[in-house]
């Protein structure tokens, strides 16, 4: 005698159903929500998210610089933008480009006074800004979030590197 049927639960239906919740879009809205709020927040300062990921990483980095690749990898974007952005900032006294020491093809990317100043005017709003989002989880949850963003961040790497569907 056949038992009772099974109600559709998550793990019935497929990953892709529109009756789930689907990482893509969410990951996106999540990520767009934010660059919107951070965006407005700061608009006063002249400066862009983006501008703030490049100054918070180099201020961050190595004391000698990173090279444009460095810093293209670490803030997850692609050459073409960052070296748009880096010749904006360059031009706004926030950075300095000098010649690698090794690699004549390459420049060591440092931050000046002035990106200095630029970060820690923008730092507080950012800092702000994470404090309220992340408050609408219990306080004892948002440490595993950020480790679990931080894997699926990784994941996401991996397979963007590898160019394989598995």
């Amino acid at each position: 005698m056949p038992g009772p049927a099974r109600k559709s639960t998550p793990a019935f239906i497929p990953i892709d159903s529109p009756e789930r919740r689907r990482f893509p879009p969410l990951l996106r809205r999540a990520w767009y929500g934010l660059n919107q709020a951070f965006r407005r927040r700061i608009s006063h300062t002249g400066v862009t998210p983006d501008q703030f990921t490049a100054l918070r990483t180099l201020l961050e980095g190595d004391p000698k610089g990173m090279t444009q690749r460095e810093l293209t990898q670490v803030i997850s974007s692609d050459p073409n933008t960052v070296a748009s952005l880096l010749e904006r900032m360059e031009k706004a006294g926030w950075v300095e480009r000098k010649k690698h020491e090794k690699d004549r093809r390459a420049h060591r990317i440092r931050i000046l006074p002035l990106g200095i100043r630029k970060y820690r005017e923008v730092r507080e709003v950012a800092v702000a800004l994470q404090t309220d989002i992340l408050s609408v989880l219990p306080e004892q949850d948002r440490e595993r979030f950020l480790e679990n963003l931080a894997t699926v961040a990784d994941a996401c790497r991996i397979a963007a590197d590898s160019g394989n569907p598995k």
